[in-house]
């Protein structure tokens, strides 16, 4: 558990929740301050800052359950719509310090605002991003794939995994 963490702290049974779902990773439970009846975090027991500290296979099953999540509250509390949300890192306007997902139900009319003021990039704009993500992008490992070229590092049990060193090393900068 991580020291003044209020997930960790509803892991570990010290602060009361309202649990809609629980298992040996993850947990599922209200917001008490929601957004909306139904407002749900979606997270992995273990404590990670952030989303690229989570184990990708986690990663999966976290969103998976945030499906399974945002269809329940479809089909128990009559919503229009949901929104599945990660605010990774604080400038990202994470407020509590461990990896999460929200699903919020949406209704029309709720007044709930996850808006921004559009910017217009220029083609020079879109194109240097382009090229700077992509080539980001491109040097790092799929996870469950290997890429031809990559160094490969043995794992337990004689199976093969892309080495993330760098881009875990990386990662440690936006840990808020």
């Amino acid at each position: 558990m991580a020291d003044n963490c209020i997930l960790c702290g509803i892991v570990d049974g010290a602060i009361p929740s309202k649990k809609v779902y629980e298992d040996d990773e993850i947990m599922a439970v209200l917001d008490l301050n929601g957004a909306a009846p139904g407002h749900t975090f979606v997270f992995p027991k273990k404590h990670h800052t952030i989303i690229e500290q989570v184990p990708n296979a986690l990663v999966g099953k976290l969103f998976a359950m945030a499906n399974k999540v945002s269809t329940s509250i479809f089909e128990s509390l009559d919503i229009q719509g949901t929104n599945i949300f990660l605010a990774n890192g604080i400038t990202a306007g994470q407020l509590v310090p461990h990896a999460m997902l929200q699903v919020i139900p949406r209704r029309e009319g709720d007044n709930v605002k996850l808006s921004w003021e559009p910017r217009q990039l220029t083609e020079e704009e879109m194109s240097t991003v382009e090229l700077k993500v992509k080539e980001v992008v491109d040097s790092m490992p799929l996870p469950g794939a290997a890429q031809s070229g990559q160094k490969q590092k043995p794992k337990s049990g004689g199976e093969v995994i892309a080495d993330e060193e760098n881009y875990l090393v990386n990662q440690l900068k936006r840990i808020p």
